[in-house]
């Protein structure tokens, strides 16, 4: 594929693009359980960010290389050598603005679905929390550790899996820290979707994106903002009142709208690249 810029480089991440508009993300340290230090969080920020701004790509999918782990969390063993000697880069003492792996406090643009292929711990449960869509695997596992450990999950998952499951639930997963299945998973609304095999999981996943990739851009980022509006902000009118003011107008003058309200045929469309003023992060 042909971009406006170059993805930023990493050796925590792989690439790929496995359809028209779609960006598969891989974390690439099975050794570790795809755990993710910090410079990983920094990596994976900016490549967010490039996938934001990058008018080719419309849908992002991130899964953790190797059959076992998703991601198992923080990188544990680079914390306790931070104890004894601490990184001279302030920022590699901490996550980026957009949280853990650059998703789990992100409001973005464009739509992420975590392919979940092993066990999602601590952090790696908080990725989930954040994506648009989950899709698991049948052998997905899921975790809140911390507090079992003296710690909490800080990176946004404990409001999270509040308002997705409710405080009964949510008390149950980050008080017990026990591990829960993709389909316990699925019946509290964590996870859309689990694939019928292990190995069919990917493919299933990207079969997810390429639907959501023939949508018009434009109306792809906005419908998302409405939503996420409503998920960050508590009253249903002021979400509707934020997303109309920010979007409405440059949405219902711009070329893609006008191509979408003129098919007889919804399937079949060539909508150009997003046509909208920048949306900002």
């Amino acid at each position: 594929m042909s971009f406006s810029s170059p993805p930023p480089p990493s050796s925590f991440y792989l690439l790929s693009y496995p359809a028209a508009g779609v960006l598969l993300v891989t974390i690439n340290r099975p050794k570790q359980r795809n755990s993710i230090p910090f410079q990983g969080h920094w990596d994976l920020h900016k490549l967010w960010q490039w996938f934001d701004n990058e008018g080719s790509l419309q849908v992002a999918i991130i899964t953790g290389a190797g059959d076992k782990a998703f991601c198992a969390g923080q990188d544990l063993l680079e914390v306790e050598q931070h104890r004894s000697n601490p990184p001279s880069e302030l920022y590699l003492q901490g996550h980026p603005p957009s949280g853990f792996a650059g998703i789990s406090t992100r409001r973005g643009k464009k739509p992420i679905i975590a392919a979940v292929n092993g066990f999602a711990y601590g952090g790696g449960f908080e990725i989930c929390l954040n994506c648009d869509m989950v899709i698991a695997s049948p052998r997905a596992q899921f975790s809140l550790p911390e507090a079992k450990r003296g710690i909490y999950a800080s990176a946004g998952g404990l409001p999270r899996i509040m308002r997705i499951a409710g405080l009964q639930i949510a008390s149950e997963i980050a008080l017990t820290g026990r591990s829960i299945s993709a389909e316990e998973a699925k019946a509290w609304m964590f996870v859309n979707r689990i694939s019928k095999t292990h190995e069919s999981l990917l493919e299933e996943a990207v079969e997810f994106a390429k639907e959501l990739s023939q949508l018009s851009p434009d109306a792809l980022i906005v419908t998302r903002a409405g939503i996420r509006e409503a998920w960050e902000v508590a009253s249903i009118d002021k979400a509707t009142a934020n997303t109309k003011e920010r979007y409405e107008k440059g949405l219902f003058s711009g070329e893609n709208m006008m191509e979408g309200m003129c098919l007889r045929d919804f399937t079949a469309h060539d909508f150009p690249v997003p046509v909208l003023p920048d949306f900002g992060p």
